[in-house]
């Protein structure tokens, strides 16, 4: 029995809510927006995520695995603090917080190399959103806080193309909207064979 792919509903719930969480890192609106982020938080980014993740599990898909459910317990971390916590956390902790995520995030990324171009343009997006909204907390720099806000744009953006493609190609049974190719894997050695 053929198996749905859950990826485009883990996709889909990352993409949304970075985009609502990043429009207000960009100052295009303040944190007064925040509450309807955090619901999306919980609801989307979180849980959507995190059983997207779980879903990956029988499919024998680890990169996936790992990537859901981690950034799903990212959004329900970040949402408990929004909520509960932010007053008693000092700023330059949650940079430290952020650059954390900023290198599990690398490390991410450099799993994709041998994955699809769209997936590799997701994960080099999304360490840089973290590392540079890491360091304007540690710093106390607003600019570098805009400018993660706006790399999180991108990166949402990303991820709702890739969820689509995956949505729109599967259904259409064939390539309407590219991913790139996957990154070539070097041969298997045949045999060395050493001199008499």
């Amino acid at each position: 029995m053929k198996q749905a792919n859950p990826a485009p509903l883990g996709l889909t719930g990352f993409a949304l809510t970075t985009w609502m969480l990043s429009m207000v890192n960009a100052g295009w609106y303040p944190s007064a927006a925040v509450p309807l982020v955090l619901a999306s938080t919980f609801a989307f980014g979180g849980t959507a995520q995190f059983v997207a993740g779980l879903m990956e599990a029988p499919r024998g898909n680890t990169f996936g695995l790992v990537a859901f459910c981690s950034y799903g317990a990212f959004w329900w971390t970040f949402a408990l603090y929004a909520e509960f916590f932010a007053a008693q956390v000092p700023v330059q902790f949650v940079g430290w917080w952020l650059l954390m995520w900023g290198g599990f995030s690398f490390v991410m990324w450099i799993g994709t190399l041998a994955l699809n171009r769209a997936l590799q343009a997701i994960f080099l997006a999304l360490w840089i959103t973290f590392v540079l909204l890491g360091a304007a907390d540690m710093f106390g720099i607003p600019a570098l806080h805009q400018l993660g806000g706006y790399t999180g744009l991108v990166t949402a953006i990303l991820a709702f193309y890739l969820a689509a493609a995956d949505i729109i190609n599967e259904t259409h049974g064939r390539t309407l909207l590219p991913v790139g190719p996957v990154a070539p894997k070097p041969a298997p050695s045949v045999g060395v064979h050493r001199p008499a």
